[in-house]
């Protein structure tokens, strides 16, 4: 398969990043409705049903290497399983709005790993949006509505700071599964990938799955939340994923992570639109210092990038 054009491959990864972001905030009626390891469970299912004939090893593809095998499984447990519980427990303890805001750091997250383990150039800024990420978020969480003292609001304060960090843990999680999908493009084609660590994350996920189905209520699922289901899990097992390792085949993962920033924004947008949450002033200044460390975080990427054509 021929790798896509530079234009092509930024339109892969925006689409990508948008669709994460929307996935992140229509989680939350869907964690409403199911436990969250069965929800993960179903979504991996749905999605290795949906591409099965991906698994196929194509006749010009060489044989996996032991190092393949291990960043598949790896890829599959921190940018598929764990990033998947951590979201959704996260966005269930908070709101779709929050998981925006916080999962800006992403692209700082990205391009820092992409510093530490891909040994690409990083400059001096991205220290400084690593600390603007740090600073927008924290602003973010100390910014709560006023309300009556008691052990409730504690209660709910711990929830928010619990919620809170499953963020930041599947922003992690997300940098380095763009940073693993980045040397895993060198040896493997996107669709191959995309069912291979799909296919991790089902068997990760069946035990809790599994033993959660037996026990849960399925005719009480209305009809609406299973074609979000389906939504979901096709959205988050197969397009997203193929999308965003088609485009690395041709970005360097740092500066692939400027599109990250669309996930927070189409997360946040979601939110509000589609599920009527609300952004006080304090933290739409939040957001704003946010998506400021993409910028600076990406930057110089972007720069380069435009130096090297001139």
């Amino acid at each position: 398969m021929h790798a896509p054009s530079r234009p092509a491959a930024y339109l892969c990864l925006a689409l990508s990043m948008s669709l994460v972001g929307s996935y992140v905030a229509l989680s939350k009626p869907l964690a409403a409705t199911f436990p969250v390891f069965l929800l993960a469970w179903l979504r991996f299912g749905i999605g290795g049903a949906a591409m099965l004939g991906w698994l196929r090893r194509p006749a010009d593809e060489p044989a996996m290497t032991r190092q393949t095998r291990a960043l598949l499984f790896l890829q599959a447990l921190l940018g598929n399983f764990l990033f998947t519980i951590f979201m959704i427990y996260g966005v269930s303890l908070t709101s779709a709005t929050s998981a925006g805001v916080i999962m800006a750091s992403i692209p700082a997250c990205v391009a820092v790993m992409s510093w530490l383990f891909l040994r690409e150039r990083v400059a001096p800024r991205t220290w400084i949006a690593v600390a603007c990420a740090v600073f927008g978020i924290a602003l973010f969480a100390l910014s709560k509505p006023g309300g009556a003292p008691g052990q409730a609001a504690v209660d709910a304060s711990r929830t928010l700071w619990l919620g809170y960090a499953l963020l930041v843990a599947a922003s992690i999680c997300e940098g380095a599964y763009s940073v693993i999908g980045k040397k895993l493009t060198g040896a493997l084609g996107p669709k191959r990938i995309t069912a291979l660590i799909n296919a991790w994350g089902f068997a990760l996920a069946t035990p809790m799955g599994l033993w959660l189905a037996l026990r849960f209520d399925f005719a009480a699922v209305p009809g609406g939340v299973w074609l979000l289901l389906v939504f979901y899990a096709l959205a988050a097992c197969m397009w997203t994923v193929w999308l965003w390792m088609n485009g690395l085949r041709v970005v360097p993962a740092a500066q692939g992570g400027v599109f990250t920033v669309l996930l927070p924004v189409s997360a946040a947008l979601v939110g509000v639109v589609a599920l009527g949450e609300r952004l006080t002033g304090v933290q739409l200044l939040a957001f704003a210092i946010a998506l400021a460390s993409v910028l600076l975080a990406t930057l110089p990427s972007r720069l380069a990038w435009r130096v090297g054509r001139g």
